[in-house]
């Protein structure tokens, strides 16, 4: 198991990933556990077009697309992530709302997920089948907690 780079200058990555010998991947690139330094919290990301075309009126992104909604939120996190100095090497752990009742929505949300981070080892994360979320349209939301680099 690969982990991100060290950016702390201590030779030591501030978040270490870690694979649970007990416990079964699923398939997938999983982390069981991260040891990680000081947190950063998100609130939820919603899927909404940056920068949205009418800042008074913010449009959810491919209202009821799953992969196009999870997409976007990553990305919308990617863009709050960097606002503080940090990116998805510094993701302690991942979650994934999704108002559905289908494994197969849940299946097309982590899709995007892996589609996300590439060959890289998704943190720690949790899809979670919700009922509803906030905006007409929103099928999707993520929020995260983060080992954002020590500022100097």
């Amino acid at each position: 198991m690969t982990n991100p780079p060290d950016s702390s200058g201590t030779g030591v990555p501030r978040v270490m990933r870690h694979a649970a010998a007990g416990l079964p991947d699923g398939g997938f690139p999983y982390s069981a556990t991260v040891t990680a330094g000081p947190l950063l919290v998100t609130a939820g990301i919603s899927p909404f077009d940056t920068p949205p075309a009418d800042p008074g009126n913010p449009a959810i992104s491919a209202p009821g697309d799953v992969a196009a909604q999870t997409r976007r939120c990553l990305r919308n996190l990617r863009d709050v992530l960097a606002e503080r100095g940090a990116g998805f090497d510094d993701l302690a752990k991942l979650t994934v709302y999704v108002a559905t009742g289908e494994r197969s929505e849940l299946a097309a949300a982590w899709g995007a997920v892996l589609e996300a981070f590439g060959p890289d080892i998704v943190p720690p994360a949790m899809l979670v089948g919700v009922t509803v979320l906030p905006y007409d349209g929103q099928v999707v939301e993520v929020d995260a907690l983060v080992a954002p680099p020590v500022s100097t």
